[in-house]
């Protein structure tokens, strides 16, 4: 089976020189790319196929949470590279995601229904309250699910459709 490094915080060139010679795809936050000129590492024009990107993770915070913490150079950091996003910073980070050239693409579903901080999964450290949020029936509507597959049908993340299986000298 396929799997991927979880290789967030400090990566030396051990770790990278591990995971290439693994051919182990690494990860890439967006949430962590806007900081200081380092953090660009984790840019979309600066990874590669090797890499499974993220909008955040089940340990942050989810984007609009995080978008409210943002400092003003942070946020035209942001704007500068998804442009003002009508339907939301969440939305603008969702397309970039979808567009880079990672391997894989991951978003969590906070993301995708605009939610805040009250819908965080995880706060590392912490012992209590994680892992509390569900999702509210009825929150999944047909409109998201366009969306997306819009967003996936224009960066070709569209899944192979399934063979059709035979039915005696017939195709069903």
């Amino acid at each position: 089976m396929p799997f991927f490094a979880e290789d967030l915080g400090l990566i030396t060139p051990d770790v990278v020189a591990l995971r290439d010679r693994h051919n182990i795809p690494g990860m890439a936050v967006l949430q962590f790319a806007f900081g200081d000129p380092g953090a660009h590492a984790y840019l979309p024009h600066r990874i590669n196929s090797k890499y499974v990107i993220y909008t955040g993770t089940h340990d942050n915070d989810t984007t609009l949470g995080w978008w409210s913490t943002l400092n003003e150079k942070e946020r035209r950091a942001v704007v500068g590279l998804i442009g003002p996003c009508e339907d939301g910073p969440n939305w603008g980070l969702i397309r970039l995601a979808q567009s880079s050239p990672a391997s894989l693409s991951v978003v969590p579903l906070q993301d995708v229904l605009g939610l805040g901080s009250e819908a965080r999964l995880n706060t590392p450290s912490t012992h209590m309250g994680n892992y509390h949020w569900r999702c509210h029936p009825g929150a999944l509507k047909p409109e998201l699910a366009e969306k997306l597959a819009a967003i996936a049908e224009v960066t070709d993340r569209l899944p192979e459709p399934l063979p059709v299986p035979a039915v005696g000298n017939f195709v069903a």
